[in-house]
Parts: C-alpha cells; structure tokens; sequence
C-alpha cells in the first residue's frame, strides 16, 4: 500500500500518521498542502490531526481550500481511500466528502484524554481486523468534536451501516455518540478519536493498531 500523508500549516499529528501507517506496512509519502497533484500509484490519502490553519473561520474549511484539495477529492471519486482523524474529520466534512459537521464540544472545553470507542461495524477496510461490539481504548484531543447531522443524513447512515464507532459514553455531545462515519462506498472514514496515538506498546496501549492493520489487509486482498 503506497500512502500519502498531507501536512496543513497547523498539523500536529503528520508524523504520528505516517509512523502508524509505517508500522503497518505502508509505504508513506509526505505532501505539502501546496502540493497540486498526488504522486503517482497513491492507494491512501491520510489527512492528519492538528488545528490546519490555526482552525480560523471553522475547524478545517481553510484546509478544504488549499489546492491539494482538487486531487484529494478526484482520489475519492475514482474510489481512492481516505482517512482523516480528527481535524482530518473536520477537513473530510469540509471536502464534502462525508456528510454532518462537527461543532463546538457540549461542555465547550477542550477535552484530552483516553476514551472507550465502540465498534459499530467490521464491514469496512478500517474496521475488518475488529468486531461489532468491541470496546477498545483510543485518546481524544479536540475542542471541536461533536458531530452533528440532520435527521435524514443519520437516518441513512444507521441504513447504510456506516457509523464505523461510537463512544462508550457520551464524550462530546454527539449525536447518538457519534465517533466516526464511513461513505457510501465505505473507502472514506473520518473519526475524532486518534488511533495512531494507541498503536503501540509505548503509548500504552495498542488498540488503534488494528485499523491500520484492516486497511493494510484489505489493500492486499484488492
């Protein structure tokens, strides 16, 4: 699986990506958000955490605008994989590329910390290597975290299988505890929760790991 992990003015979590993504066995390229084009035989787009843009106007809509934005969309509609974690979420949202959008936490904090994340579906590349049901322990960063969606749109995800993870107990005010949605072709996932910081022994845990592990898997199956 070949990579590519753009970085915003504002990312913080670039790094830690590409180490998981890595790990994995992924072979990861970095982009810069000025970058117009993605390198040739990109199977993932991974879009990192962070604050792009100092998260001015609303979290990631600047990010949405830069002009490695046009070949993010173009991986998406040809059937490319993408992944964005936390402002990544943000930014997905901000593509159009998932539907809902995240707003500012209920308790208007910034909140850090572990949290239980909730497997919703194992019918996707991100989620295969879990099962439905399982809890796992995953941090959270964000000030922005609450994902909300009208009637019609969680309808439809809850129809279409593609809520992939929900928190254990509420965390942030989102709705029905939303932590992380899939497309409709399932290829694009966006969550607040940070798998890459949970993917190895020295973080104190590795329960993010397996995610990278089902997209590498799934890769390799296609």
């Amino acid at each position: 699986m070949k990579a590519a992990v753009i970085t915003f003015p504002g990312s913080n979590c670039d790094r830690d990506l590409a180490v998981a993504l890595d790990a994995a066995g992924a072979d990861v390229v970095r982009l810069w958000h000025k970058d117009e084009a993605l390198p040739a035989g990109i199977d993932l787009v991974a879009v990192p955490g962070g604050f792009s843009f100092g998260d001015y106007l609303r979290c990631g809509a600047i990010a949405a605008h830069s002009p490695i934005a046009r070949a993010v969309r173009e991986h998406a509609a040809r059937g490319g994989y993408v992944l964005g974690i936390c402002n990544g979420f943000q930014v997905l949202t901000e593509l159009g590329l998932l539907p809902g959008a995240l707003m500012r936490n209920s308790g208007l904090t910034f909140i850090c910390r572990e949290v239980g994340l909730r497997v919703a579906t194992s019918a996707s590349p991100y989620t295969s290597a879990y099962a439905p049901g399982d809890v796992i322990t995953v941090p959270v960063a964000h000030h922005d975290g609450n994902y909300q969606i009208d009637a019609e749109g969680l309808a439809a995800l809850k129809d279409q299988d593609r809520i992939a993870f929900t928190y254990a107990a509420p965390v942030n005010g989102s709705v029905e505890d939303i932590a992380g949605v899939l497309s409709e072709n399932r290829r694009v996932l966006g969550m607040m929760p940070h798998p890459e910081r949970a993917a190895e022994t020295v973080h104190g845990g590795t329960d993010g790991a397996k995610l990278f592990v089902s997209l590498m898997r799934d890769l390799v199956a296609a």
